[in-house]
């Protein structure tokens, strides 16, 4: 929310106390405290009235900077908050000199002027990451807050006897922007890339890809000058990046207090690392869902028959396919969600999903966390108080989206216990994974079971609910075989993958505001990223579901699925089988590269789909790109966004020559391109000095990545080292391929007794 009226003034209504003088700062062995008054303190009467603010700095992770602004501390701290992993125990370095105090975590610090006005500073090592000064750190009061009555009374009080009420208060904070700094992230995104100029909500909507509205709100950014800030609050927090002082990104919240952490690190990459050891890692999805998913699409009428014709279908074009998913009407109209098979559509469920097994299929259903009144569960769910309620106690219904709909209270442990049971009985009938769909329009004037904050609630209930179908899966398939189909995040979601981009267009545009999305979720801690391949609403041409393919299944995971028609390929042409086989080929092949970075995903946190700004910000022409990504550590890719079939991308300037995987062109860093394509290719450069792993792919994508397996290295330049791990399908490290070129030969070795072939993609000489 902007509360400024230009430099100078404030919009009328608000009175802004900015944090002025540094009044009292002291530190121990841990921490660093300010007293910060807001106004300078000249004499002793000017004692007698705040508000002021009090500030702690400290360190509970390497690399993090934690700060609490803090108002009124006696204001309570209300349910519920992230699930953090802080470590108690870490020991910052604490250090003083002539003018400043200085808290020092791994080669991440602040420094805090010991007196004078309001001076901080985060660097990592010696490089300024950001900076506080004069109008920055501030105690918001809407000036209206008290009745008339109130008002007269007050009048005739001293200012400091004054009735302040908690209720009105916002905190408020702001950090430097430097020249040419870019903003990324805030979850899923799909505003323009660089966050620059924009007001950004944390705030869950189901608004689709083409709004400012989004799926997955996160409170964390990260910039180009590589460093990240995170606000640890899961009620709506406000950033104005660059768009109410422009120099600034000014974030705040309602309430008495304010917590967030600052991320230093020599790239994007580490800022991620370390905020995921923070928030939580990425789990590692099973092998089997990289492969392609088809469902029957959303309104569709369809049965067994239906089903089966299109498995078929892919079967017999030679498609190889990985997932079949149910959508919403594998249950009875209005009856959503009552976890029972249509037996109109489907007399013996059990039956149809071994038939289907049995064509070597996973099965994934369509599940949400909705009760619609015409279920068989709303009036067990009533009576047994497992629904969010009313202020009156009466259970809280609504007619959007199913009539009369309930919604599941996860803060309730035998609401989570009963809602468990009707998916176990799922997994024991063959269903082996689930989209949850919606759980972002949840309200805030509701009760729930343990008191939580409703105004908190609503980000942080999508948290709850895919925690709970995870649990499951993990409970029954082991902690390996988990996978979910998610919609709606926010901070730590990123432990419960897969997550997919929502509702979007079938046009050019709507796909491009797809890649910006994933690109901006990925830069927020999500290690996988999904999408509707060729678009949800409506359908699109043929050449879009084409160019679409590519882009698709040039994902972490790919899955074919629409609105009111099938995503079948033939569905549109029978080019488009081709194309997609082709892609699904490759992407199979790929697998040993890929599930080695879906491991680093998992481990390190850092994502599948990187913008390119990830990993070459030292190349300022990287710094916009939207329209381009490296898929893993070696692989750039720039899907084609036209009818021409032309794409425009940038290779970053970095030495060596990047090489075309599928054409063995190769070209060099530092320069835009711009090249024709057909529907099987599109730019795909194995970045120079990097080993790419092909597998021996035939139809399933869990098998051995290592038999029959061929390690290409690309662009090695003459006293450079490339390397490469590959895992099995279990994720355990099977071997790494090391490579070094001396002249023109390259030597290689082999570790944990892999036997792959190696090949040189610029034709040098390969001695083992």
């Amino acid at each position: 929310m902007k509360y400024a009226d230009g430099l100078w003034l404030n919009k009328p209504g608000y009175g802004v106390n900015y944090a002025t003088q540094m009044y009292e700062v002291t530190a121990d062995e841990k921490s660093i405290s300010v007293l910060a008054t807001n106004q300078w303190i000249g004499n002793r009467g000017m004692t007698l009235g705040g508000p002021n603010l009090e500030i702690t700095f400290t360190s509970t992770l390497e690399n993090s900077i934690k700060v609490c602004v803090e108002h009124y501390k006696g204001a309570l701290k209300k349910a519920p908050s992230f699930e953090l992993y802080e470590d108690e125990n870490f020991k910052p370095v604490v250090t003083e000199t002539e003018n400043t105090f200085e808290l020092t975590s791994g080669k991440t610090r602040v420094v805090v002027a010991k007196s004078g006005a309001w001076d901080i500073k985060y660097y990592y090592g010696d490089k300024l990451l950001t900076k506080q000064g004069w109008r920055t750190t501030s105690y918001i009061l809407e000036e209206g807050w008290k009745t008339k009555e109130r008002m007269a009374e007050d009048a005739m009080k001293p200012f400091f006897a004054q009735d302040q009420t908690a209720e009105s208060g916002v905190i408020r904070e702001m950090m430097n922007i430097g020249v040419g700094e870019n903003i990324y992230g805030f979850g899923e995104k799909f505003s323009t890339f660089v966050k620059n100029g924009q007001t950004v909500e944390i705030w869950n909507n189901d608004g689709g890809t083409s709004s400012e509205q989004s799926y997955k709100s996160i409170p964390f950014y990260v910039t180009s000058n590589n460093y990240g800030l995170f606000v640890n609050h899961p009620e709506k927090v406000t950033f104005e990046v660059a768009s109410e002082t422009v120099s600034k990104v000014a974030f705040s919240v309602q309430g008495e207090r304010m917590e967030y952490f600052v991320f230093g690190g020599e790239t994007i990459a580490d800022v991620i690392r370390t905020y995921t050891t923070l928030t939580g890692k990425p789990a590692l999805p099973p092998a089997y869902t990289f492969g392609l998913w088809l469902t029957t699409s959303f309104t569709t009428s369809y049965d067994e028959a239906t089903v089966t014709s299109f498995i078929d279908g892919m079967a017999e074009r030679n498609i190889p396919l990985e997932v079949f998913h149910f959508d919403c009407f594998w249950m009875k109209e209005f009856c959503w969600c009552d976890f029972e098979w249509d037996k109109r559509m489907f007399p013996d469920p059990k039956a149809m999903l071994q038939r289907l097994k049995a064509k070597g299929l996973e099965i994934c259903v369509w599940i949400n966390s909705y009760i619609g009144q015409r279920s068989a569960l709303f009036e067990e769910g009533a009576k047994n108080g497992y629904f969010i309620k009313n202020k009156d106690g009466s259970v809280w219904q609504g007619d959007m989206w199913q009539p009369g709909m309930a919604i599941v209270d996860f803060t309730n442990p035998a609401a989570c216990e009963w809602y468990k049971s009707k998916l176990r009985a799922l997994c024991e009938m063959g269903v082996d994974a689930f989209k949850t769909d919606f759980g972002e329009r949840i309200p805030t004037d509701v009760v729930y079971y343990d008191g939580s904050d409703p105004y908190k609630m609503h980000n942080y209930y999508t948290y709850l609910y895919n925690k709970t179908v995870f649990e499951v899966l993990e409970e029954y398939y082991g902690k390996d075989k988990a996978c979910l189909f998610a919609r709606s995040a926010t901070v730590g979601g990123q432990k419960f993958p897969v997550h997919w981009g929502g509702d979007c267009f079938s046009n050019y545009e709507s796909m491009w505001e797809t890649v910006r999305g994933g690109l901006s979720l990925c830069l927020s801690g999500f290690g996988y990223f999904s999408h509707d391949i060729s678009g949800f609403e409506a359908q699109g041409t043929p050449d879009l579901y084409k160019r679409w393919c590519a882009f698709g299944l040039m994902s972490s995971h790919s899955r074919l699925h629409g609105n009111s028609s099938y995503r079948v390929p033939w569905n549109f042409d029978e080019e488009s089988s081709d194309v997609l086989r082709h892609w699904t080929v490759l992407k199979g092949k790929l697998m040993p590269y890929l599930f080695a970075n879906a491991v680093k995903a998992h481990t390190e946190g850092i994502p599948m789909m990187r913008a390119m700004v990830m990993e070459y910000s030292a190349d300022p022409a990287t710094l916009p790109l939207d329209r381009q990504y490296m898929f893993g550590d070696n692989l750039l890719v720039a899907p084609v966004f036209n009818e021409e079939g032309t794409a425009q991308f940038y290779i970053p300037a970095i030495s060596g020559e990047w090489t075309d995987i599928q054409t063995g062109e190769t070209l060099a860093g530092g320069k835009w391109y711009e090249k024709k394509y057909d529907y099987y290719g599109m730019p795909l450069y194995a970045k120079p000095n990097s080993i790419i792993v092909y597998g021996n792919f035939e139809k399933a994508f869990a098998y051995d990545y290592v038999n029959g397996a061929k390690a290409v290295i690309y662009g090695l330049e003459d006293g450079k080292t490339a390397e490469a791990k590959i895992y099995d399908k279990e994720a355990k490290l099977a071997g790494t391929v090391t490579a070094t070129r001396n002249g023109d030969t390259i030597k290689v070795s082999l570790t944990g007794g892999i036997n792959v072939t190696v090949e040189s993609a610029q034709g040098l000489k390969i001695e083992m």
